[in-house]
């Protein structure tokens, strides 16, 4: 059985451990241990702030996912709140088995309780297999997104 929760400090090795698991990740992610203090920093402010929930999915105590929601209010659409979902990672042997759909449900769920009348993602570019499951879970590219790197 799967479980969401709140992730913890201990859970984060096995976080970026996710993160750096695909073609992109690794390219830009370190999961070597000890842990570069950056990821520990980060963990500490998203913690710490009320409007950030990093979530875990655990099956018999294995982290086999995770995603980041930050809950972000908003003047336009009369004051709407929107849950703004990254971050998003399946364990590479939990692929296939219906683990990304239950974490969006919870997710989606956990905004919809939150007071959220919208959920939003980004999703790059050189990822159309997410593209289509985004979809499927009746996500529109509506939206045209821009980086700047500092």
């Amino acid at each position: 059985m799967i479980r969401f929760r709140r992730a913890t400090a201990e859970d984060l090795p096995a976080i970026v451990a996710l993160l750096a698991d695909d073609d992109l990740g690794a390219a830009r992610e370190d999961a070597s241990l000890p842990l570069n203090q950056a990821y520990i920093s980060a963990f500490a402010g998203i913690h710490a702030d009320p409007n950030q929930l990093l979530a875990v999915a655990v099956r018999d105590q294995e982290i086999l996912g995770c995603l980041q929601i930050t809950f972000l209010p908003g003047l336009s659409r009369m004051g709407a709140w929107r849950g703004q979902i990254e971050s998003v990672r399946i364990a590479r042997a939990a692929r296939g088995e219906g683990l990304g759909r239950q974490m969006f449900d919870w997710a989606i769920e956990t905004c919809r309780a939150r007071g959220c009348t919208l959920v939003q993602l980004t999703s790059d570019t050189a990822r159309p297999e997410a593209h289509h499951f985004y979809e499927s879970l009746g996500f529109t590219g509506s939206h045209t997104g821009f980086k700047l790197a500092l």
